[in-house]
């Protein structure tokens, strides 16, 4: 419990509101969208959940912000970033498994945020997020199974006994007989493929609605980087005799109707960067396997010179919302 009153918020706080705000003003936008189109009336009920999720959350953050004094930010808003008349552009399997990922990531999203907020309305506003996402989550994961869309990582069969690594071979990965992989690395190496498959099928999606030229080559070109690194994670997984995710490439109408601004597609877009880049440092810092983590470091740099064009295009538009800063003490000096 707080010992003071009146406590300001830190900028570990503002920071992690401001982003959710960001976050969910893109996913309201989302399932908007998502609940138009769909077609199945059980997938409909877990984006109709989704949506009533992101406009709960959108309302509290609002009243925290107005609260606090702190302008609201504009993130997205459904008439402006959606076209509610377009017609599908993914499959209600795609949307389905999409809002499954995207409630995963959501749900790690809340769980640094809660660690970081130490004021205690904070902290409950991000515990309650983390007990309705870990719901979605189920929820969404138990359709997926009853559907035979969910895709599970490898089987491993049990070891006979306990044992520890007896020499430095255990890291090496180029040269010589390479050691199995471990189960952590396979997880990373088949959810950074799952990942990728999912964001190369939003790629080829948004590249075919795009409304300028400049921003559907960035889409065409994050399609082609996707496709590598599946090829990368999918080819080590096939070197030790492990099956990789499918594709859902086909999983993508033929629609070029845009149900999405330009602004909210590189946004989105952007941000799935960010949290690639920290899925590929964690996977780096747990893999010992040395070709592991060359791959994790060359494909990290690729990824991020992508972000960073990204983020000039954006910038160039004016699409670019800027988080709240500290004070630049050099201006504000009476000199």
């Amino acid at each position: 419990m707080e010992t003071e009153h009146n406590v300001k918020l830190s900028a570990s706080e503002i920071a992690q509101l401001w982003s959710s705000y960001m976050n969910s003003s893109m996913c309201h936008c989302l399932f908007t969208y998502f609940s138009k189109v769909v077609g199945d009336t059980q997938v409909q009920s877990i984006l109709a959940k989704g949506l009533e999720l992101t406009e709960k959350h959108l309302q509290k953050l609002t009243t925290i912000f107005h609260k606090e004094k702190f302008p609201v930010p504009q993130g997205f808003v459904v008439k402006d970033d959606v076209n509610t008349s377009a017609p599908k552009l993914f499959s209600d399997s795609f949307m389905l498994y999409f809002s499954y990922s995207m409630g995963a990531m959501a749900l790690n999203f809340y769980a640094v945020a809660k660690t970081v907020s130490v004021r205690s309305d904070i902290d409950a506003y991000f515990s309650e997020c983390i007990l309705e996402l870990s719901e979605f989550d189920s929820a969404t994961k138990n359709l997926l199974l009853s559907k035979g869309l969910f895709i599970r990582s490898p089987y491993l069969n049990p070891s006979q006994e306990v044992s520890f690594v007896k020499d430095q071979k255990f890291m090496s990965g180029w040269f010589g007989d390479k050691r199995p992989l471990s189960a952590i690395e396979i997880t990373h190496l088949f959810l950074n493929l799952q990942r990728n498959a999912l964001g190369k099928a939003v790629m080829i999606g948004f590249s075919q609605v795009a409304q300028s030229k400049e921003v559907g080559k960035f889409m065409v070109r994050g399609k082609e980087i996707a496709f590598k690194h599946t090829e990368v994670f999918g080819s080590v997984l096939k070197d030790n005799d492990l099956p990789a995710p499918m594709s859902w490439d086909n999983e993508v109408t033929n629609s070029k109707i845009a149900p999405f601004s330009d602004k909210l597609m590189m946004f989105m877009t952007t941000a799935l960067i960010g949290l690639s880049v920290g899925f590929y440092g964690t996977a780096m810092a747990t893999s010992t396997r040395k070709d592991l983590s060359v791959h994790y470091v060359r494909l990290s740099a690729e990824i991020a010179k992508y972000a960073e064009d990204g983020a000039t295009i954006m910038i160039s538009n004016g699409w670019l919302e800027e988080p709240p800063l500290s004070e630049d003490r050099d201006k504000l000096a009476n000199i």
